[in-house]
């Protein structure tokens, strides 16, 4: 099975210390995000978990530890954004964090690392023309580090319309420029580029539309081939293999104002007061209504041998 770390917080950058005492304890607490007494209880064995896997927009607390997660397949999405402090406030030094994708790469494998380059947005500063210049930019940086590379177009949710009024999806005819050129930026690059959640259309511009966290891309990530139950995804465009996540809604320190994770930022300091590195949760502790369920957990793995592993994925 997969345990993910980065749909509801961005673990690696907040919570880095958390997780490495959850995976030297060997388990983790989750709250159901919507009943908040119903808890699951996840083994961390690496003989259930068959990828450990990650979306983060900053990966350096964690880089000095990657020799702890050795004995876990891994699979990385670093998010890498042009955009500056008015939208994304706590976010490190773009550089830092492509020379931190640079050090995953190098550590894990280029086909165990991706990159996302979304949400994508229209505003005063960022237009069309310039979204292409920023993201041709940043996959020349990244050329022969990834092989991987994920765009989406900004989804207008409820409480993304409150915290950034000011931002708006580009238009389906904005879509299609952008998706032809960034597909051929990704040809020239050797990147291919795949759409998140996307319309059909986009297919014929060029980008991969069959999923970003697919089940073939985490085989590629892993090495392995896997016999992996339906996609468990409520979005029906989804084919992603998301597995199960272990952070918590409201809690990332980010506070980017697309955010569809977070309410708003004072929801989210509250929350990071309650956090505390030793407990099972990343929020809170045990509560007294708790009713704390283990997971049906198993390999998800096909065994092979040496030999045709190899062939598989060369």
């Amino acid at each position: 099975m997969i345990i993910n770390t980065g749909m509801r917080t961005d673990i690696p950058a907040f919570y880095s210390a958390w997780l490495l005492n959850r995976i030297r304890e060997g388990f983790v607490y989750v709250r159901n995000p919507y009943y908040k007494n119903q808890v699951t209880k996840y083994s961390l064995s690496p003989d259930v978990v068959d990828c450990l896997a990650f979306c983060t927009k900053n990966p350096h607390p964690l880089i000095a530890h990657l020799p702890e997660l050795d004995k876990y397949k891994q699979f990385w999405f670093v998010t890498i954004t042009p955009y500056g402090k008015d939208i994304e406030p706590n976010v490190p030094d773009k550089k830092q964090v492509i020379n931190d994708l640079k050090k995953l790469s190098e550590y894990i494998g280029a086909n165990a690392v991706a990159v996302r380059y979304d949400p994508i947005f229209i505003n005063e500063k960022f237009d069309v023309n310039m979204h292409i210049k920023c993201f041709e930019k940043l996959l020349s940086e990244l050329r022969g580090y990834t092989e991987d590379c994920t765009i989406s177009f900004l989804d207008l949710y409820e409480k993304v319309k409150k915290n950034a009024p000011d931002l708006r999806p580009p238009t389906k005819e904005e879509q299609i420029e952008i998706a032809k050129a960034f597909s051929k930026i990704g040809r020239d690059n050797n990147i291919t580029i795949h759409a998140c959640c996307e319309k059909e259309y986009l297919k014929d511009c060029g980008l991969d539309i069959t999923g970003c966290m697919s089940q073939n891309i985490v085989e590629k990530a892993i090495k392995n081939k896997l016999n992996a139950p339906k996609s468990n995804s409520k979005r029906v465009e989804c084919n992603c293999l998301m597995g199960n996540d272990i952070g918590a809604y409201n809690t990332c320190m980010h506070l980017c104002k697309y955010c569809y994770a977070n309410a708003n930022s004072g929801i989210v300091r509250e929350n990071v007061k309650k956090h505390n590195p030793n407990s099972p949760f990343l929020i809170g502790d045990i509560e007294k209504d708790d009713k704390i369920t283990e997971a049906n957990q198993k390999s998800w793995l096909i065994k092979q041998n040496h030999i045709n592993e190899q062939i598989s994925f060369i």
